[in-house]
């Protein structure tokens, strides 16, 4: 048997406009005209994984409390509860990635490509490249944000090393090195 290519203006197609999901190559129409080296379908999809293995990294494993204090008071006896969140593995915000990348922290730093203005951000790929830092554009913040683990859209994300995710990262890290460098 073969397979017939679905209508573009079947049922199926207006089932996924319908939910808020946007293709890639919709997403590709907001970019700024700085986004290079641009992450490929793929690549984006893999930065998306180890973004959401860092972000859960990130948080109170038994506690839901925002301050450390708190945690450690409900529990203490169990210093593993809060060592997830003094051990942060992702960075989110320019001005929190900004700041640890001035104190030499090294990782992946993943933008996003349809943030406005781009005076926000545009500093960004050069403190990277004076540091030898990696650095990839993605096409949505919104996306960005909600690998992190947030409702509210990010236009920047610094991704740590980590024993835990360890493969992914590298995997990540080959990738985007591997990137055409901007013109």
């Amino acid at each position: 048997m073969t397979k017939i290519k679905a209508d573009p203006d079947g049922p199926e197609a207006q089932a996924e406009a319908c939910c808020g999901e946007r293709t890639y190559n919709e997403l590709l129409v907001n970019l700024n005209p700085i986004a290079q080296p641009l992450a490929s379908r793929r690549l984006t999809r893999k930065l998306y994984k180890c973004i959401k293995k860092g972000a859960a990294e990130a948080r109170w494993p038994q506690c839901g409390a925002r301050v450390a204090r708190r945690c450690e008071a409900r529990h203490p006896s169990d210093p593993s509860v809060f060592v997830a969140v003094k051990q942060k593995q992702i960075r989110r915000g320019v001005k929190e990635v900004q700041k640890f990348v001035n104190k030499g922290e090294k990782g992946i730093m993943v933008l996003a490509g349809d943030t406005l203005p781009i005076e926000v951000y545009c500093h960004l790929p050069v403190m990277c490249e004076d540091r030898n830092l990696p650095y990839v554009y993605i096409p949505s913040k919104t996306d960005l944000g909600a690998a992190a683990g947030s409702k509210r859209p990010t236009c920047v994300i610094m991704v740590k090393p980590h024993e835990e995710y360890q493969e992914a990262y590298d995997e990540c890290l080959e990738e985007v090195q591997a990137l055409p460098p901007p013109l």
